[in-house]
């Protein structure tokens, strides 16, 4: 061990992916979330207009001269994490990666032209070794995913273009975009997810990270089996009013809940498509040019189409009753939000929600 506490190189070999594409790893609902957002009126006025004016080298200079910067002498293993990551997904350029002093755990991917990688003080004392090596995983995705440039625009809009009244659309307008960027946003955050679990290898790990975001530095208080247990509940608990307040407590944030997060990878890493991943069967960067959006439209469909059917959320069942042409919508309605007729969910516990509309403030998140 080092003076840092982490290994210099890995414990253990680990497989590589030359040539892989993004499409390997990027979650359905992450392609359609993009397509849908390129599609949004006035997304492609903005987005013109920003990527012009977007401070980007400005962006720069503040980590150069704010931040440390990631190398061979300055915070050694994370560069020897960065290097690795690359390596595994081939991704040719290495980013540049800050680490900056601020004591809540975070990472994000941002930038234009050149993707950059930030971590902060927070993240870096709360994992250990492999844990760090799936988040560092992560943000590699992002970068290989050209996710940085939406990251960018998406931060610039919370943060600027509220003030700047010379945007030739109004707020309601760039408000329309903020939430459409953020719904993509939390969708791009489980394509990543998968992209740090094919570079760390170690499930386990990719769990224990996701714990401590969301419940700090107390393994030995925590249980992998009864945190994804609490995911689970989480989509099937109370009715109707609760699908609607699991709504409005995501649509703030930009990446989707700790336990969720934990439950859908879990799910990815049981799945067929990752294991042939591993035996070396992916899409190539070679072919993309070749790929055709109607088979990732047919791809997101059924992934949705899956989703509905085998969820155990209120709401998506109500959807899936109805598509299967049970019931009248207006009955089933008024049923479950009034808790008539026996209706899944109703009754005591979690169906009522009073609690519940204002969601969890200062959540941490991890880009």
């Amino acid at each position: 061990m080092t003076g840092t506490g982490f290994e210099k190189a890995p414990a253990r070999d680990r497989k590589r992916f030359p040539g892989i594409s993004s499409r390997a790893y990027e979650h359905p609902a992450d392609r359609s979330a993009l397509v849908a957002l390129r599609k949004l009126t006035g997304f492609d006025t903005v987005f013109k207009a920003l990527s012009g004016l977007l401070p980007e080298r400005s962006l720069r200079l503040l980590f150069l001269s704010d931040s440390v910067r990631v190398g061979e002498t300055q915070f050694p293993h994370l560069h020897a994490m960065l290097l690795d990551a690359c390596y595994i997904l081939d991704l040719e350029k290495v980013p540049q990666m800050y680490v900056q002093q601020d004591p809540k755990p975070n990472a994000m991917c941002i930038g234009l032209d050149e993707p950059i990688i930030v971590v902060t003080t927070g993240l870096v004392e709360l994992l250990d070794e492999e844990e760090m090596r799936a988040v560092v995983g992560h943000e590699v995705g992002h970068a290989l995913s050209g996710h940085a440039v939406y990251r960018t625009i998406l931060l610039f809009l919370t943060t600027l273009a509220l003030k700047i009244a010379w945007i030739p659309l109004g707020n309601v307008a760039i408000m329309g975009i903020v939430t459409a960027l953020r719904e993509w946003f939390r969708k791009s955050e489980l394509s990543a997810d998968r992209a740090g679990l094919l570079v760390g290898q170690d499930v386990n790990a990719s769990m224990r990270g996701l714990m401590k975001l969301a419940g700090g530095n107390h393994l030995h208080e925590m249980n992998v089996d009864a945190f994804l247990a609490q995911a689970e509940e989480y989509e099937k608990s109370g009715d109707l009013r609760d699908s609607v307040l699991k709504i409005l407590n995501v649509l703030p944030r930009t990446h989707p809940f700790t336990t969720v997060r934990a439950a859908e990878l879990k799910k990815w890493s049981r799945n067929r498509d990752y294991q042939r991943i591993m035996d070396g069967h992916y899409p190539r960067r070679e072919d993309d040019k070749d790929t055709s959006v109607t088979d990732s439209f047919r791809q997101s469909a059924a992934h949705y189409a899956d989703t509905v059917r085998t969820s155990k959320d209120p709401l998506l069942k109500l959807v899936g009753d109805i598509a299967g042409g049970t019931a009248d919508l207006g009955g089933k309605l008024r049923d479950r939000f009034t808790g008539a007729g026996g209706a899944p969910g109703s009754g005591s516990g979690s169906g009522s929600g009073d609690d519940k509309g204002t969601g969890r403030g200062g959540a941490t998140e991890q880009g």
